[in-house]
């Protein structure tokens, strides 16, 4: 089983168009909502492959109320806590190009109380799980040492922790040492505080949060591939994708993969890379389905392009 915390959850609301004008009256081809926020994704990726998830989430307003619906929907546990803000909703615009615009909100303010509750919610629910995924950005009334709270606890519980977060709060939980953290290439960069312009740039980086604490490093570099950087070495995971139609939740969708596949070694990041690859060539925030994925398109191998330009067409 895998328990996903994600304290700023969503409604994510997708509209599909065939170019954005500002100032003009659009008219969407595709109109979806979907149950959001980082770890959330998780969640609904896990439930797509067949697993047990169970997602601990602030729920508050009618906005809370249709997010604990969707993740039943979508077959997945909620353990709710009550806040009293209501949940956001983040608007995604996608072209026809593959242009996105996102615009998130903010999401509620939470209460010192309501805090505590959610930690609290966390340790009741931990001792079930193979997995705990703790995802994305805290909402305001939250430390930015609330995630080292979280993971301390979570090992003292005996679980072990994945983490997806970026910023002061990364940086503040690889003192507690999390089993797993997985940065994009931005959140990479904005964690050792310097541009990374190759694969050999974020191997180093990827290293260095590992000497700052975290056990080990998968990093998603967007269409350039995936690394892991664990105590069996420095893996290379890429497969190409046909069409990118959104990359919104490919990250999350990658967590998944390496979380159900066992959350070590080069055989979860194949799985990693699969349902990465999967996710950006479905709409909005959908999740894959083991039939979306494509395992044969994937290559893992120990030689890392460290000469490889970020951002640059492969050869």
């Amino acid at each position: 089983m895998i328990l996903t915390v994600t304290p700023n959850p969503s409604l994510d609301r997708t509209y599909e168009l065939p170019s954005l004008v500002r100032g003009a009256v659009l008219r969407a081809a595709v109109d979806r909502v979907d149950p959001g926020g980082k770890g959330v994704n998780v969640s609904r990726a896990v439930a797509a492959a067949g697993h047990r998830t169970v997602a601990v989430v602030p729920l508050g307003g009618p906005e809370g109320a249709l997010l604990d619906r969707l993740l039943g929907e979508h077959g997945i546990e909620a353990a709710g806590v009550p806040v009293a803000g209501s949940t956001r909703v983040n608007i995604t615009l996608v072209e026809r190009d593959g242009t996105l615009t996102k615009v998130n909100a903010a999401g509620p303010d939470l209460a010192a109380g309501e805090a505590e509750a959610l930690l609290e919610t966390v340790r009741t629910r931990s001792a079930e799980a193979d997995w705990i995924a703790c995802c994305g950005s805290l909402p305001r009334g939250l430390r930015h040492e609330w995630y080292a709270e979280l993971v301390a606890r979570t090992h003292r519980a005996g679980a072990r922790v994945a983490l997806d977060t970026s910023g002061a709060a990364l940086t503040a939980a690889l003192r507690e040492r999390p089993d797993v953290v997985k940065p994009n290439a931005e959140e990479l960069a904005e964690a050792v505080g310097r541009p990374l312009a190759t694969v050999g740039d974020a191997v180093k980086a990827a290293e260095e949060l590992r000497d700052r604490g975290a056990r080990a490093v998968l990093a998603s570099l967007g269409a350039d591939g995936q690394l892991l950087v664990d105590d069996t070495g420095v893996w290379f995971g890429h497969a190409p994708a046909d069409a990118v139609r959104s990359n919104v939740g490919a990250g999350d969708a990658s967590l998944a993969g390496f979380l159900t596949a066992g959350g070590a070694g080069p055989v979860a990041l194949a799985a990693a890379v699969a349902h990465g690859t999967a996710a950006v060539q479905l709409p909005g925030s959908a999740m894959p389905s083991p039939a979306d994925l494509d395992t044969e398109a994937v290559t893992v191998t120990a030689s890392v392009p460290l000469d490889r330009v970020l951002g640059e067409p492969a050869s």
